[in-house]
């Protein structure tokens, strides 16, 4: 697989099912594992489940935050089995091969939420897609391990496909000029369209409602590149110029 995937785990309380993920990630030929802010890691018990797969263990990134742990990726996609209040694009996992197939060289981070309830609403507005199992909605709950190796296999059904097709279509039916956008430099155009929007009065402080949440959204449906961002940047760099004047 040209794309270099890395399975996130976040504040993972029982370390067997770390271990879980690592057996099911080396099932399917994936190695890079991150996570942020286990309860127990290392610990003997994970080490026992991973059953031969410890090596994904040992070379495991632990993190404090989840920006974090996705700061250098240009796709970010996190696991969700609720719908939310503000609408994302949301992919089953044979959606999420494919758009993985066409992203080329790409760093790609697939976040995997606590084992209780998922992954919070703002880590969530940290990714670009949310991909969904479309599990038996009358018994709807997957063990951590069980989720990670449906959305692996996916991934590696569609990479050994692939090795079949001489060329497949990039993401935009054409090679990209630019580099995308790492999550870090999203954060920072977030962080200051925010900044830029206070300044001049679009947005209050004291009463945001979901005004950058929904901008996140269009932002990062669309998958800008480092060009793209640094444009937008300069546009509010100059709107908070003349806000001075």
């Amino acid at each position: 697989m040209s794309a270099e995937i890395r399975i996130v785990l976040v504040n993972t309380s029982h370390p067997g099912n770390i271990g879980g993920v690592a057996r099911a990630m080396k099932n399917m030929k994936f190695s890079q594992l991150h996570l942020v802010a286990p309860k127990k890691f290392p610990h003997v018990e994970a080490d026992s489940r991973a059953s031969g797969a410890t090596d994904i263990l040992e070379n495991a990134v632990v993190h404090e935050t989840l920006e974090q742990a996705i700061a250098d990726c240009h796709f970010v996609v996190g696991t969700s089995a609720r719908g939310r209040h503000i609408p994302w694009p949301v992919v089953d996992p044979r959606e999420l091969s494919s758009i993985v197939q066409g992203a080329g060289d790409k760093r790609i981070a697939v976040v995997f939420g606590r084992e209780d309830r998922g992954l919070t609403n703002e880590e969530l507005h940290l990714c670009h897609h949310h991909v969904h199992i479309p599990s038996n909605p009358d018994f709807s709950s997957l063990n951590l391990a069980a989720a990670v190796q449906v959305i692996t296999y996916e991934l590696r059904m569609a990479d050994l496909y692939a090795e079949q097709v001489e060329q497949q279509k990039p993401q935009w039916g054409t090679e990209w000029d630019i580099d995308l956008a790492d999550s870090a430099d999203l954060e920072r155009l977030f962080a200051h369209m925010e900044e830029t929007l206070v300044d001049i009065e679009f947005l209050d402080p004291d009463n945001p409602r979901q005004l950058m949440s929904r901008l996140r959204r269009l932002y990062l449906r669309t998958v800008p590149d480092k060009v793209e961002v640094n444009i937008l940047r300069g546009i509010m760099n100059a709107t908070q110029k003349k806000m001075k004047d």
